[in-house]
């Protein structure tokens, strides 16, 4: 979703300054063929920090609003995720500040979470029919073309595109919705304790979409399995439910975290900016730099159990592990 024009021309009279969240992969060797960048921690973007930048590339970690950008010089946020509750998209829209986020960028690598936590759930016993998708976007549709390429069931539902379907029939329900708080079609506790009541006795609840879309509490006291990658309050997660024995797999919001899903984030928010500011495009050759260096993570089978234990034997270490995961 995007809130500004790209493709019109912003041109700036000076060289441009840019600040990133250093932990965004493949960035650097990038955004310095276009800004003097400077790369700080999530905890060190502050509205001092940004007095003299022209644009923002972060990810979820940074509240980006009022606080954050009053005062600045700041045209241009873009973010690194295809979520973006995290920006106050009203306040920057009143004050002329383009905001950019990616979608569809990780879809393939969510859909691969889900596939392993399928598999998971096989190996331990579940022989599940029926999956219900809540959300049929660039990941919801991908899962649905998984699920009935193995034979699957599949029940939608996505009231903003009018489709209902009944996902409490569902053996296992996955969420990919975005996280929203106000409106007719709000996300916010979509799973909640009356959702939780109408469902199948042995259904199984994934939430890969949002932290907050799951009533945490009301599923923990429902007492059904589930499988977490997306938490409230992160990195100050329900360490009750973490070590709850029908949480079957816990991780530390890392399902879109693949090769492909990262470099898709970062080569989407340099093109916004390039476009932005009327800058000239890459060559082929100078977008494969910063990509020459990078290592492949774990990609093997097993590799949700591995994280599972990880995260339940050091819960407090979320955001140190978050930042350590190398992409699958």
């Amino acid at each position: 979703m995007r809130t500004c024009q790209t493709d019109r021309q912003h041109p700036i009279p000076r060289p441009l300054k840019l600040t990133a969240d250093k932990y965004i992969p493949f960035l650097r060797g990038l955004a310095e063929q276009y800004a003097a960048t400077d790369y700080l921690a999530p905890e060190e973007i502050s509205n001092a920090c940004i007095k003299d930048s022209d644009a923002l590339i972060i990810r979820t970690r940074t509240r980006v609003g009022r606080e954050l950008l009053d005062g600045t010089k700041v045209r241009f946020v873009a973010t690194a995720t295809i979520g973006h509750d995290h920006i106050d998209t009203g306040w920057c829209e009143q004050h002329g500040i383009c905001w950019t986020a990616c979608p569809g960028c990780n879809s393939q690598a969510v859909c691969d979470y889900v596939e392993e936590a399928l598999n998971m759930l096989h190996e331990d016993g579940l022989r599940a029919e029926s999956l219900g998708i809540a959300g049929l976007g660039n990941v919801g549709s991908k899962v649905k073309q998984m699920a009935e390429r193995r034979g699957m069931k599949v029940i939608v539902s996505d009231p903003p595109k009018g489709i209902y379907g009944d996902l409490t029939k569902a053996d296992i329900i996955t969420f990919h919705t975005p996280l929203t708080k106000e409106g007719e079609h709000r996300t916010f506790h979509l799973c909640d304790a009356a959702f939780l009541s109408r469902c199948k006795d042995n259904a199984v609840i994934i939430n890969a979409a949002r932290g907050g879309v799951v009533d945490e509490e009301a599923l923990l006291k429902s007492g059904r399995k589930c499988i977490i990658d997306c938490w409230e309050n992160e990195p100050d997660i329900n360490r009750e439910l973490l070590a709850s024995r029908n949480t079957v797999a816990a991780s530390y919001h890392i399902a879109g975290y693949s090769l492909e899903g990262k470099i898709n984030a970062t080569m989407m928010c340099m093109e916004a900016f390039r476009k932005f500011f009327s800058l000239p495009a890459l060559t082929d050759e100078e977008k494969r730099l910063p990509l020459q260096t990078e290592e492949r993570g774990d990609s093997s089978a097993g590799w949700l159990r591995r994280v599972t234990e990880a995260l339940k034997a050091r819960p407090a270490d979320f955001e140190k592990l978050r930042k350590q995961y190398r992409f699958r």
